[in-house]
């Protein structure tokens, strides 16, 4: 295997110096993605977040400064990540408004009926068994929370294919597979939005 595909690789699960290096990378090269994402939610402020694969934790700082009122967890089965988080976010942390730890989406160890909003940036190409992992998630949520899931590929576009190829456990998704999944995981309300200049999607479900 070579570089590229060995450090590639490490975006799935970032481990080591060059995991730290990926997540700082992340933390930028994601943030006009997760912003606009994050710009298609309802006006209704969460009071309780979960971010589900938090990375390098900008984006879960993003939605504690957009909502003063809310406190936020951040998740990832990557030690790298949850330290990462948690150094971010660190203001957040000091004043008892954030919480970063390991959790594995797949079997989430977390209350059922917690979060009135959770999301997830640019990580579900990672989780195994999609309808089984949005259950968990369903169940960590309140009735009525709402479910944010982003990505820089519509499962269309060549370069969003081309890394399919690249990373060994990634599957890219078309909105309406993710629309699907979602509904028989059992969401009750579920759109899907396209930006304009690029091929981002951005799914939200409603439990």
């Amino acid at each position: 295997m070579g570089f590229r595909k060995r450090f590639l690789n490490l975006c799935a699960k970032p481990k080591g110096f060059l995991g730290r290096y990926i997540l700082r990378g992340m933390n930028v090269r994601h943030a006009e993605l997760a912003d606009w994402g994050i710009s298609l939610l309802p006006p209704e402020p969460p009071k309780e977040i979960l971010d589900i694969g938090c990375g390098g934790g900008r984006h879960l700082h993003k939605l504690l400064t957009l909502y003063p009122g809310a406190s936020g967890t951040g998740i990832d089965y990557a030690p790298v990540a949850v330290k990462k988080t948690a150094r971010f976010n660190r203001e957040f942390v000091r004043a008892g408004r954030c919480v970063s730890t390991f959790g594995d989406v797949s079997n989430l160890t977390l209350p059922a009926e917690k979060f009135d909003l959770v999301t997830a940036f640019e990580t579900v190409y990672f989780w195994p068994g999609l309808i089984s992992c949005f259950k968990q998630a369903a169940r960590v949520m309140r009735p009525g929370g709402r479910f944010l899931i982003v990505h820089e590929t519509d499962g269309l576009d060549p370069l969003g294919r081309k890394f399919e190829q690249i990373i060994d456990s990634m599957t890219v998704y078309t909105a309406a597979e993710l629309e699907e999944a979602l509904r028989a995981a059992g969401f009750s309300e579920v759109a899907s939005a396209h930006h304009a200049d690029h091929p981002w999607i951005a799914v939200i479900a409603k439990k």
